[in-house]
């Protein structure tokens, strides 16, 4: 079974906000929120993140911890009209270290009239990490189809 795309769907630049990071310690927990913004330059879409994004990273008394990221994406679709891109993306590590790279679940709403039958179906996977230029997310479709 084919598990993604050669080429992701979307790409994302992300670049953080060490300024503003909030975090704390709890007896059932640590609290890290992590504000962001960043570029997006790819066929299917070209834009921004919003400097509104944040990734909320939980980790419970388990060691588990839940990253959940949520910003907007504003450009141009495939077909060049204006539009936005929702994000919400999540995933859960345990064990301490975050795989490199570590893998998400995403959801998208949009309202280009392009990219929503492709982007509504929930039928993605997303993939992060770090290199010399930066942290990418990538987003891959998932297919059924035997290779």
């Amino acid at each position: 079974m084919k598990n993604h795309l050669p080429t992701p769907a979307l790409e994302i630049l992300v670049e953080v906000d060490r300024e503003h990071i909030v975090e704390f310690e709890s007896e059932i927990g640590h609290v890290k929120l992590i504000p962001f913004k960043g570029t997006v330059d790819c066929p299917l879409f070209h834009g921004i993140v919003e400097p509104c994004g944040v990734d909320t990273q939980v980790t419970n008394q388990n060691q588990v911890r839940h990253m959940s990221a949520r910003y907007v994406l504003t450009g141009k679709d495939a077909d060049g009209q204006d539009c936005h891109i929702y994000v919400e993306n999540n995933a859960w590590f345990t064990g301490g270290e975050q795989p490199k790279p570590f893998r998400t679940v995403p959801t998208f709403i949009t309202d280009s009239p392009k990219l929503a039958p492709y982007l509504h179906r929930n039928q993605f996977v997303g993939e992060g990490f770090r290199d010399e230029r930066g942290l990418w997310i990538r987003f891959y479709e998932l297919s059924d189809k035997a290779e």
